[in-house]
């Protein structure tokens, strides 16, 4: 018999920052926080001048909401300027790094999906933050 779904409300506070490739982000839904099978999703908020070192996501698709400011992301070589009420789709595969060129923080909400089979192979960096690139990125997934 199959257990029932785990069902748990999980707090931004609650969850720690994780700064290694840039700005504040939060994992708040995966497979280690609620028991998520098909993706994770979290909170991003970026300081005016902070990015996010360019990544990639080998096996799932982002998607990317921002709630309050503004932000511009590169996708592949393509630049795009993105604002409140603003979403876009990284696609499976392609390189991607996020800006916060304006005055004020942004605040974003992200999903991925699927999931990678293994967490590890979830994220790709391709650049590192200067003070930072020694240092393991902290686990999204978990034990699934």
């Amino acid at each position: 018999m199959t257990p029932p779904p785990v069902v748990r409300k999980v707090s931004r506070a609650a969850v720690e920052p994780n700064r290694k490739r840039g700005g504040d982000v939060r994992i708040l839904l995966s497979p280690r926080t609620v028991h998520s099978t098909s993706g994770f999703g979290g909170s991003l908020t970026l300081e005016p001048g902070e990015y996010v070192c360019e990544h990639l996501h080998p096996y799932s698709e982002e998607f990317v909401y921002v709630i309050t400011g503004r932000l511009q992301i590169r996708i592949g070589e393509e630049l795009i300027d993105l604002a409140a009420d603003d979403s876009v789709m990284v696609p499976k595969g392609v390189r991607h790094r996020m800006v916060n060129l304006c005055g004020e923080p942004a605040r974003v909400i992200f999903h991925l999906a699927p999931l990678a089979p293994r967490p590890e192979l979830g994220h790709v960096d391709t650049e590192f933050l200067p003070e930072r690139s020694d240092e393991p990125a902290p686990p999204v997934g978990g034990a699934r």
